[in-house]
């Protein structure tokens, strides 16, 4: 190994393939290298990454648990409140844990006098872009190093087959093998597949492949129903009605519904994405517990939420958020007006949705609403058995106005 007079540079670091690899070079050019393991609640044994990480040569190796307020509380939650997605379908899994890991990573290397900060994000994908707009917003005079973007870098390791290589004569273990490439990422919230042989669209991902979720053909027969009670758009209780078991604080309440999904099958996709740097990629995503939230949550809000705010807050708010959050921009100003916004909108949403968990789906079985937003449903109002205050005569004039410039327009025939 080369000797340490480049700096320090503060690695984040998971234990896979490219950040054990990332980590030798680190060392090899001359940097000393401390490594950060962010636990965001993927099932790792943090303190086997730690050994491995000390093993390849990391000077000092730091785990961080910010699973809890940073991710579930700061993070996912907002995101449940304004049914953040991206493309339609996409539950910003990866997206929402980016900002919390960058602000320790940017924490821990102002506290150890590090110059650098590095990571092992392609030169293809949206995390690089997500990773440093944060860097830099949280200390602008930081430096970044992303080897994947450095030709001295990706003209040694031109695929993942040189990295298994790599791995193997430095003696590195890594999980991934030439039959199995594809590459993870986890979290408390999902995790994401890619590369490897999902990048043939028209690939079936193989049955091994998925980790979190049952096979919704080998789930249960028997459906597994749940009520979940929400204070202004905020998950607060779970109830098992299977089998009586309650849930109310907030990481222990999401990593109970993330069990429940897994049992059911709940919570896949395969899906093709428009990356922000404009290339499109396949990923494959198990969100569990936060598609059950996602379903609750927008049924809640279609009994408590005003029609028009909610139709505002869809195009204002759902959409450009999500997509903020996509591409990176936690730390700017639009988003943090969209953040702020969010808890305005949410503010009549509470009440209970029952939900049946049953092969694969999640579906509503019925809703109640507490609070002001129970005022919004009136079922005399509603119903077709009676007026209920309504009177029908008022619709006709209702009717004649909006009529008036369709009158005044002549459809091409």
């Amino acid at each position: 190994m080369a000797a340490n007079n480049k700096g320090k540079v503060l690695l984040a670091y998971s234990g896979g393939l490219d950040t054990s690899v990332i980590l030798a070079w680190l060392i090899e050019q001359g940097y000393e290298t401390l490594a950060y393991i962010a636990d965001v609640g993927q099932e790792e044994d943090f303190e086997a990454i730690k050994a491995k990480a000390l093993s390849v040569g990391a000077s000092k190796v730091f785990v961080e648990v910010i699973k809890h307020t940073e991710f579930v509380k700061e993070q996912i939650f907002p995101a449940i409140q304004a049914n953040a997605i991206y493309e339609s379908i996409y539950l910003l899994g990866t997206s929402l844990a980016r900002p919390v890991i960058a602000r320790k990573q940017i924490e821990i290397a102002e506290r150890e006098g590090c110059q650098y900060v590095s990571h092992g994000c392609t030169g293809k994908g949206n995390d690089q872009v997500r990773f440093e707009l944060a860097y830099y917003a949280l200390k602008s005079d930081i430096e970044v190093i992303a080897p994947w973007r450095l030709p001295v870098f990706f003209e040694r390791f031109a695929g993942r087959s040189a990295l298994l290589d790599y791995a193997a004569e430095h003696k590195i273990h890594v999980a991934q093998t030439k039959a199995k490439p594809w590459s993870t990422d986890e979290n408390l919230f999902h995790i994401s597949y890619e590369a490897g042989i999902l990048e043939d669209p028209n690939v079936t991902p193989p049955k091994e492949m998925w980790k979190l979720t049952v096979d919704p053909e080998d789930a249960p027969n028997t459906p597994e129903r749940i009520t979940i009670t929400f204070e202004h758009g905020i998950p607060v209780k779970v109830v098992n009605h299977n089998d009586g078991q309650v849930e109310t604080e907030a990481v222990k309440l999401f990593t109970y519904l993330n069990t429940v999904a897994r049992r059911n099958g709940v919570g896949r996709i395969d899906i093709v994405e428009s990356r922000f740097i404009g290339v499109k990629s396949r990923g494959c995503y198990e969100t569990p517990g936060g598609t059950i939230l996602r379903t609750a949550h927008m049924d809640l809000e279609g009994l408590t939420m005003d029609g028009q705010l909610r139709a505002l807050r869809d195009q204002n708010i759902t959409v450009p958020y999500g997509k903020a959050l996509y591409n990176g921009q936690y730390f700017s100003p639009e988003c943090e007006y969209l953040t702020q916004s969010i808890e305005f909108t949410q503010r009549n949403v509470s009440g209970d949705v029952k939900l049946k968990l049953y092969k694969g789906n999640t579906i509503v079985e019925g809703r109640s609403a507490v609070g002001p937003g129970a005022k919004l449903y009136d079922m005399q109002e509603s119903s077709m058995d009676e007026q209920g205050g309504y009177n029908p005569v008022d619709a006709d004039g209702f009717i004649k106005v909006h009529s008036i410039r369709l009158r005044k327009w002549t459809p091409q025939q």
